[in-house]
């Protein structure tokens, strides 16, 4: 055992330097900031990862009109292509962080890399904006891009933006448009904090089992009923009519143990799903796409995925 716990010696190098570089710029402690000073913070910490976007990627903003808001969005288009399907990105940041800008470079390289648009949703944040506004915003900009996009929708999200690609999935199955696939990146699913990666990994690097439980009660409102599956998607009772669904979840991360489980789900009712556990890897690996080799490798199997699904393929 190290000064990094039991992670010390069982992590590359190469990760604990992008480990404390994450440290550096958003430390733990930054938890008992008031949120707007979080997200400042956070907002500089993805600036500096920002890798910029791919040559011949362009992005548009524009805004979806909904009931109680306009929505903000950002479409990536690649120049010359012409993109066989439209994926619906949904960034992470524990319902609390992040936007358009946070994962602008992740959202470029996966239309660079699939050839596809790719819309990323502004969604409401926590705590101003309580459950279910997150998941309002994200179904109402799902709904939009069934109405306004030909090409068929494939959704895509990462730990909290998996949570909403999960319940949007489960609320719009049988949507005359609905998905024809997901692909859900670490994603919090609201799973048994009592029981597999919750326990073995509760102090992993970067996200906790107590920070899950954090983020979760922050977007709670009063009374949240634990089985609402817009809310928690493994609280669902009918996991039948989903989307051929690729689940990529890390190693070391306490939400590993949700992919697994809603893997299982799926497959008990009759559908499609794969769940792929990348080896010593932790939460948020996506901004060490380019430092780790290992999150590179996990990052092009994301990729390949979401082409695969845009095709209509099936890629495992």
């Amino acid at each position: 055992m190290t000064s990094r716990g039991k992670y010390g010696p069982w992590l590359d190098p190469a990760l604990w330097a992008y480990i404390d570089s994450v440290n550096a710029w958003y430390p733990p402690e930054i938890a008992g900031l008031p949120i707007d000073k979080q997200r400042a913070v956070y907002a500089r910490m993805c600036r500096a990862f920002h890798q910029g976007r791919p040559p011949g990627v362009k992005a548009t903003d524009s805004l979806v009109a909904a009931s109680n808001r306009d929505i903000p969005v950002r479409r990536y288009r690649l120049a010359g292509a012409t993109p066989r399907a439209t994926g619906l990105y949904f960034h992470g940041g524990g319902f609390i962080l992040g936007g358009l800008e946070s994962h602008d470079d992740i959202c470029a390289e996966i239309c660079a890399g699939t050839g596809f648009d790719i819309v990323s949703v502004d969604y409401r944040l926590a705590p101003e904006h309580l459950h279910p506004a997150a998941f309002d915003d994200a179904l109402a900009a799902f709904e939009w891009a069934a109405a306004t996009s030909e090409p068929p929708l494939v959704l895509c999200g990462e730990s909290a933006g998996g949570n909403l690609a999960a319940a949007v999935a489960q609320a719009a199955r049988h949507h005359p448009r609905a998905a024809i696939g997901q692909v859900l990146i670490y994603p919090d699913l609201g799973g048994d904090e009592a029981i597999g990666s919750y326990v073995e990994h509760a102090d992993a690097p970067l996200l906790s089992t107590s920070d899950a439980a954090f983020y979760r009660d922050v977007r709670s409102a009063r009374k949240q009923s634990p089985d609402d599956p817009t809310f928690s998607p493994l609280r669902d009772r009918d996991f039948s009519g989903l989307p051929p669904t690729v689940i990529i979840t890390a190693e070391c991360d306490p939400l590993s143990s949700d992919g697994e489980v809603y893997r299982d789900h799926i497959l008990e009712a009759g559908g499609k799903a794969w769940w792929h556990e990348e080896p010593r890897l932790v939460h948020s690996f996506l901004r060490a796409r380019t430092t780790v080799p290992a999150a590179a490798e996990a990052f092009a199997r994301i990729i390949a995925a979401v082409a695969a699904l845009g095709r209509g393929e099936w890629p495992y």
